[in-house]
């Protein structure tokens, strides 16, 4: 099969898929593997710039399987994710010019802010509110090396 010289994208878009499914499904069982939600929203929002569709599908799915792993709404973090994106990041990315800080505050919003977001929910829909564990922390830390690398 051959490719257009204009469409140079990657085709292993399928094997992202897959080595996600391990990872969460490891992450789950080892406690010490973060579940890599705030690479998820860096990955979101850089593909909502680019308007890549078939990235934000990809990633749509990733993070259903989040979802699905933790017990959470479904599709609650993409709209999550998508109202942090259009309405609170412009805002910090207009007023702060550090990258590195921009990036603490998406890892910052990406689990804080989601747990907040999903007490908002359970109060609206009267459903039990979401737990927290001090592994966020640890989640945290973790993962602001990670997007730091990014």
């Amino acid at each position: 099969m051959q490719r257009s010289i204009i469409n140079q994208k990657p085709l292993v878009t399928f094997l992202y898929i897959f080595v996600y499914l391990i990872y969460e499904s490891l992450s789950s069982i080892y406690l010490f593997l973060p579940p890599m939600f705030a690479v998820l929203f860096l990955l979101y929002s850089r593909a909502m710039e680019k308007q890549d569709y078939i990235l934000l599908s990809i990633l749509a799915f990733c993070l259903m399987i989040y979802e699905t792993d933790k017990g959470y709404l479904l599709f609650s973090s993409i709209i999550y994710f998508t109202l942090i994106n259009n309405f609170i990041m412009p805002k910090i990315k207009k007023n702060f010019n550090c990258n590195f800080c921009i990036k603490i505050f998406d890892v910052l919003i990406a689990y804080l802010g989601y747990y907040l977001f999903l007490i908002f929910l359970a109060n609206i829909f009267l459903l039990e509110s979401p737990s927290i564990n001090y592994y966020i922390v640890y989640y945290i830390v973790i993962e602001l090396f990670v997007v730091g690398l990014l």
